[in-house]
């Protein structure tokens, strides 16, 4: 039922679209006629706001996957480079909870696990808003940055590297089964990161599957005060995690049929990030690229993303 409302306020929107383009046609002929100059800059302001509807519009059109439009779990993992790569991981981290702020999303931390000396070795954020998923998944891979280390005293050289999970948040989902016999959850006490009160009680939630082989999954949350909601919330990533998995199985067979199939470990970055010697963000799945690092760390990587989701035009996603 969520999606049809979607839908429908698609179709409202383009039909809007096609007035606003009629009237538009009609003001720049009734300019001509009249050689009226002076109704220019209306004309090109309007002329400019259209476009930027018709271009987001466009995206939309574009997340339409059977999971596009739902809430999103993003968590990130250092790689190698160790102290440097956790500061890595907690730069991405504060990228994108700028980038879902400026996007309008619910941001929420629900696991972080810090670094020895600096930064984080791992980190969990809740996006909760229209297409929070389907725009986030195009930030999924590994992601390389080349810079003057600040933690050693010759101040070389350094490359770190952190992977980058997008999970679909899902209530049930027909791909994803689990059986109570296969999952154990353990209880323990917060270590910060929650607010006030937080770390004095066993509210926090470990969560461990194993589906009757070697393969487990770990999950982890302990954001919120109550251990029922900590335990829900880990469920809720648990289901993520097993649902892209199998979407990413599906995805995999596609791109083997199609020749492009990479692993997406750590030697396979989609994205390098060059501070040293220049400054370069450059996504090598799309060849986009630009010079302004520090606005995209800010948070300014729509430009990024919109350049993924054109690339899969003709694509399964």
């Amino acid at each position: 039922m969520q999606r049809l409302t979607r839908l429908k306020e698609e179709v409202e929107r383009i039909e809007a679209l096609d007035r606003q383009l009629t009237a538009l046609a009609d003001l720049i002929d009734l300019a001509a006629a009249e050689e009226d100059d002076s109704l220019q800059a209306d004309i090109a302001a309007e002329l400019e706001r259209t476009r930027r509807e018709i271009e987001a519009l466009e995206i939309e059109v574009l997340l339409s996957g059977p999971y596009d439009d739902r809430d999103a779990f993003l968590s990130i993992k250092a790689g190698m480079g160790g102290t440097d790569a956790q500061d890595w991981a907690e730069m991405l981290l504060r990228m994108y909870m700028r980038w879902g702020e400026r996007r309008g999303f619910q941001v929420a931390l629900i696991d972080q696990s810090d670094g020895e000396e600096a930064g984080i070795k791992s980190a969990t954020i809740e996006l909760r808003g229209p297409y929070a998923y389907g725009s986030a998944k195009a930030e999924a891979g590994v992601h390389r940055l080349i810079r003057l280390s600040p933690f050693n005293a010759g101040n070389t050289r350094q490359t770190s590297f952190a992977m980058v999970e997008v999970l679909p948040e899902v209530d049930d989902a027909p791909e994803v089964v689990i059986r109570p016999e296969d999952i154990r959850v353990d209880v323990f006490r917060a270590s910060g990161h929650g607010g006030q009160g937080v770390n004095t009680t066993d509210s926090a939630v470990r969560i461990t599957y194993k589906p009757g082989t070697p393969e487990q999954i770990v999950v982890t949350c302990q954001n919120e005060r109550s251990q029922l909601q900590n335990r829900e919330t880990a469920m809720r990533v648990l289901r993520g995690r097993l649902l892209e998995r199998e979407l990413q199985r599906k995805r995999e067979e596609r791109a083997r049929l199609r020749g492009e199939y990479r692993q997406a470990d750590f030697g396979n970055q989609m994205r390098t990030y060059y501070l040293h010697p220049y400054t370069l963000v450059k996504d090598h799945r799309t060849d986009y690229e630009t010079s302004d690092v520090q606005a995209v760390l800010d948070g300014d990587i729509d430009p990024f993303i919109e350049a993924y989701l054109r690339s899969t035009i003709g694509r399964e996603m």
